[in-house]
């Protein structure tokens, strides 16, 4: 696949990913290119495709990617002692963004196994045109939602990388290299990369890096930065959330604030099967990609069935039968913030090499001199009567016609269910998660 030069293990590299989706305040328009959280698209998208079949296959294999990732994460940290008991909220497009930049300097089995866990196209050409692509159908059109989304990479200003890998990650991944001294100013260094994350999520995730966090051992960063911004499509009236139950498991009960969207106009896509139900919930947009926040609630409190849904085919088969009807909406107001450390999931899920001696990125300095060291995913996400807001981050060391009336569905979210923010044109899962207790803050 991918081949280069063995050198000696030492080590790290710093990889951040920053996520975030609000939603509170409605903005018309395109995402000027002087906004600081403007999708910054790659060059390469912006170059003649020639073939535009094979442009819109490459961007379709992108996706895909991304959301078998979605689901296979999700299903690690479901299953994983120290969160399976809890809610759970990432972004996998981040999270595959930002290792798209380390696959394009890993070699040999660790560019394998990289491959492997994110399911990357084998053709470095299809990676990158979906890959830029789909961020440019992101972030065209006269929307009324903001999407953003930015790249960098930060280095230490003493240590050589190649140019050839920084050039195809600016290229690509519209990502610009900031030399910064890791190795005497450490604690400097840190607040420039927090400053940059703090900026590209307006603010909503000001200190990103902890103290300590970055120290003369680091190499390299890779920050990979989403910022969304939208209302509902329908929003719900406050004056009729109450308090209501929440089942978190058939012994326990929790109260909390059940938003209500039942009048006869109200009308979502739906579907469902014998124990699910699929809502999806769109948010305002103009012309271009449109965004919707997509509920599996199954029909009991158990999420085996939502999880089942969670496979790209299941997904697409029940997101292809859903149609638009009357839909008596109750869905709880919700606030959580999780934590993880992905190293171990990761190395768990099929890449182990990255993070230990035998990592080869040797892509991205003609050594075998950098490895992943730790992995720090922390989101937060707000659920209410007028849309979503959230935050995320990722640090990576290595651094119906004029019928009878018909009879509305009612969909009462009162137990465990999952939930993704996507985008409704080409299926891409920008965020994902599960809410156990929605009172758990």
């Amino acid at each position: 696949m991918k081949h280069g030069t063995p050198a000696l293990f030492a080590l790290s590299l710093l990889l951040i990913t920053g996520i975030l989706i609000a939603g509170c305040i409605f903005l018309p328009g395109p995402v000027a290119s002087t906004n600081p959280c403007a999708i910054e698209v790659p060059h390469g998208a912006l170059e003649p495709a020639g073939n535009e079949t094979l442009a819109t296959a490459d961007e379709t294999t992108v996706v895909a990617a991304d959301n078998q990732f979605a689901r296979d994460m999700y299903l690690q940290l479901a299953r994983d002692p120290r969160y399976m008991e809890g809610n759970l909220f990432f972004s996998p497009f981040s999270i595959s963004s930002a290792f798209m930049i380390a696959y394009e300097g890993a070699r040999n089995t660790t560019a394998d196994q990289i491959h492997a866990v994110f399911h990357f196209p084998a053709d470095s050409e299809t990676l990158r045109q979906g890959y830029s692509r789909s961020l440019a159908g992101l972030a065209g059109g006269d929307r009324n939602f903001t999407l953003c989304t930015a790249n960098a990479l930060w280095a230490e200003k003493t240590y050589p990388f190649l140019p050839a890998y920084t050039g195809t990650v600016r290229r690509w991944y519209a990502a610009n290299t900031t030399s910064l001294d890791f190795i005497g100013q450490p604690e400097a260094s840190r607040q420039a990369i927090n400053a940059w994350v703090a900026e590209k999520t307006n603010n909503k995730i000001t200190d990103l890096l902890p103290p300590g966090s970055v120290d003369p051992s680091t190499r390299l960063g890779i920050t990979n930065a989403v910022y969304f911004k939208g209302t509902w499509v329908r929003q719900f009236d406050p004056k009729n959330t109450l308090d209501a139950d929440f089942h978190v498991s058939p012994p326990e009960t929790v109260t909390v604030k059940m938003m209500e969207q039942t009048a006869e106009e109200a009308r979502y896509p739906y579907a469902e099967t014998g124990d699910l139900q699929m809502l999806s919930m769109p948010y305002k947009h103009g012309i271009g990609n449109g965004l919707s926040m997509v509920v599996l609630l199954p029909r009991n409190s158990s999420l085996a069935a939502a999880e089942a849904a969670l496979d790209p085919e299941n997904l697409s088969a029940l997101e292809q039968s859903a149609t638009t009807r009357r839909v008596m909406v109750y869905f709880p107001r919700f606030v959580t913030r999780t934590d993880y450390s992905l190293a171990d999931p990761l190395a768990s899920m099929g890449m182990p090499d990255a993070f230990g001696s035998a990592a080869d990125f040797s892509g991205m300095d003609g050594t075998r001199n950098l490895n992943i060291s730790a992995v720090i995913h922390s989101a937060y996400v707000n659920v209410d009567e007028e849309g979503t807001e959230a935050a995320a981050a990722t640090h990576i060391m290595m651094g119906a016609g004029a019928a009878a009336p018909e009879k509305p569905v009612v969909f009462r979210a009162d137990h465990p269910f999952i939930f993704l923010i996507q985008d409704n044109d080409t299926g891409a899962i920008l965020f994902i998660g599960r809410i156990v207790n929605p009172d758990n803050t």
